[in-house]
């Protein structure tokens, strides 16, 4: 009797210990907040061909802004599971896009990471297919119309990645969500210009990017970014 006890005991108390494992994993607190622009240069980006700061990128304002096509920035820090947060203002005709999960196995960033599309809307080409407006899944996710706001008006972006699922939001609406390598995903994928690329959008951590090579004036402030479990 002593021994079936002392067994079920064990059994019980090293369930328990699973379980409390579990729930404290579960309820892991995500990382703090790390700014990577809060107002002034703090070496977070680089440009995607140089170790600096890309000439024709400026910090002005409490900005960082460009004016026309300049090389790409990218995090020197890559992340996996993260919650990234800016406010952008384009220029009219501007276009321009925020990588995540970038790798540097191509030549260029777009052709590894996904791309949450920053454009006017009213004005760009890009806008007149919601595939390719603000907000979008570049060219395999259409974000709706009537969120973003007109060119030379500020606003926010919030990309929220987790495992193989991606969120976008804009202006505190939530634009597109997905899921990586679902069959749905890799049907478009297979069906755009990325199909080319076999990595496009496989790695699980990467940079995160800004797209500086199209023309048109763009501005940026208080992005931040945290890890998440």
């Amino acid at each position: 009797m002593h021994s079936r006890f002392t067994k079920t005991l064990a059994i019980t108390l090293a369930g328990a210990a699973m379980c409390a494992a579990m729930c404290a994993a579960r309820a892991a607190p995500a990382a703090k907040w790390q700014w990577l622009f809060d107002g002034k240069l703090n070496d977070s980006f680089r440009g995607w061909r140089s170790d600096g700061l890309p000439e024709g990128w400026h910090v002005a304002h409490g900005t960082l802004a460009k004016k026309g096509s300049v090389d790409d920035l990218v995090t020197r820090e890559q992340f996996g599971n993260f919650e990234l947060t800016l406010e952008w203002k384009i220029g009219k005709r501007g276009n321009s896009g925020i990588f995540y999960r970038g790798t540097r196995e191509y030549d260029h960033i777009y052709w590894s990471a996904p791309e949450y599309q920053l454009l006017d809307d009213e004005n760009a080409p890009d806008g007149r297919n919601r595939l390719t407006a603000a907000g979008a899944a570049y060219a395999l996710y259409a974000a709706p119309a009537g969120v973003v706001k007109p060119f030379g008006k500020w606003n926010t972006a919030r990309i929220v990645c987790t495992g193989n699922h991606v969120e976008h939001w804009m202006n505190g609406q939530l634009v597109v969500a997905y899921d990586l390598q679902s069959a749905d995903w890799k049907a478009k994928v297979a069906a755009s210009k990325f199909s080319q690329y076999p990595n496009y959008g496989l790695a699980m951590r990467g940079f995160i990017g800004i797209q500086g090579d199209h023309s048109g004036a763009l501005a940026l402030r208080r992005i931040r970014i945290r890890e998440l479990p």
